[in-house]
């Protein structure tokens, strides 16, 4: 695939703190990519700088080879669906999906045409005298989504359009979003701090923290092969604990030794050791690896979710079998089971069950949309 934007050593600061820390990203034609993170890691600001809405400090922005740092927003072949829809409540869904193609002065019979294949694409087909204040939001997010693409442009920038839906329609939703993005071959790039979000909808995931680039890759990639703690505690749930790899593909952590699957390592080099709570078999105590006492049991639905205590650390593992809690168990770990990861400054602040970590309260904060 061709590159369509490049990001070249881009940094931005709003009031002399730096949002944005010397990133570059390359994104691709026809690519759905996501960019991931919590409340103030600088993902809208990268969206903002790639819709024209924001300049940055140092670098450049380039779209098909040529640098747009200082060209207006509506001279980019870039549109934006925002998290608000601004939609215009004066106007029916018609002519709030026409108005971009009415400013440009194109003949009417083409606006019918386009405006119609439009609303089909969106499913909104018989809805274009309706006024958009009586519609649902899932049906104004899907005009203002029509409005965007009405106009045909080589890149969508959508940002955190389904944080305002129900559980329900946002996952009805993401289909629909990545099956227009197959059926338009435009170049999606969405904004979001939903992790499930990014990992059902994307073709490529960059994972931020700190106005920094933590990791890219696919869906795959970033859940199995995470790069750092902060990338593996974000990507959902992870037991992180301090390890030593005494040689390749032999770990040693919790006071047992492990066969494992990664190389690569110093002998006696520290590292940080990921084991996801589903990859985790509950055993007798006697059969165990490692053993612990359960401290807590949570009923999710499809499985439980069960907090161990093994030597002060608590794990999270997740079973559809029952133990109660005070029942001492075993853990049983398969090799591929356990990921490897190279020190970071991350090390140490996530993984530990005793008590989860900010990222709830840091969603819970309202977000600047120029800082972001």
């Amino acid at each position: 695939m061709d590159k369509i934007i490049e990001l070249r050593n881009i940094t931005k600061s709003f009031d002399g703190e730096v949002v944005l820390d010397n990133i570059s990203l390359d994104i691709y034609d026809n690519e759905f990519i996501t960019l991931l993170g919590p409340s103030g890691c600088g993902k809208t600001t990268t969206l903002r700088l790639i819709g024209g809405f924001e300049t940055p400090d140092a670098g450049d922005v380039l779209f098909m080879g040529q640098r747009i740092n200082d060209v207006p927003p509506h001279k980019r072949n870039v549109n934006t669906v925002f998290q608000r829809y601004a939609l215009f409540p004066h106007l029916n869904v018609f002519e709030n999906v026409a108005f971009p193609l009415r400013e440009r002065k194109v003949p009417r019979d083409e606006i019918e045409a386009r405006v119609e294949e439009m609303l089909t694409m969106v499913a909104l087909k018989g809805f274009e005298h309706r006024a958009v204040t009586s519609l649902s939001g899932g049906q104004q997010q899907r005009v203002a989504i029509a409005r965007a693409l009405v106009g045909r442009p080589r890149v969508l920038l959508l940002d955190e359009p389904l944080a305002a839906l129900d559980l329900k329609l946002r996952k009805d939703m993401q289909q629909e979003l990545k099956n227009i993005q197959k059926a338009t071959g435009i170049t999606f790039i969405f904004v979001t701090h939903d992790q499930e979000e990014a990992l059902s909808m994307s073709d490529t995931i960059v994972v931020m923290s700190e106005g920094r680039i933590q990791q890219i890759g696919t869906s795959q990639d970033v859940y199995n092969e995470p790069k750092n703690a902060f990338v593996a505690d974000f990507i959902g749930e992870s037991n992180i604990v301090d390890g030593v790899m005494l040689a390749d593909r032999s770990v040693s952590f919790s006071g047992h030794t492990f066969d494992c699957v990664d190389a690569g390592f110093g002998k006696n080099e520290a590292v940080d050791v990921v084991v996801r709570p589903e990859d985790v078999d509950i055993v007798s105590e006697q059969a165990g690896m490692l053993r612990g006492t359960v401290t807590s049991v949570t009923f999710m639905g499809v499985h439980y979710e069960v907090i161990v205590d093994i030597g002060g650390f608590k794990w999270m593992i997740q079973t559809t079998d029952y133990v109660g809690e005070g029942a001492r168990i075993g853990l049983y770990i398969e090799p591929d089971a356990i990921h490897i990861m190279r020190k970071s400054k991350y090390s140490g602040l996530y993984g530990d069950y005793a008590s989860f970590s900010n990222e709830f309260d840091e969603l819970s904060e309202p977000e600047s949309e120029a800082q972001e």
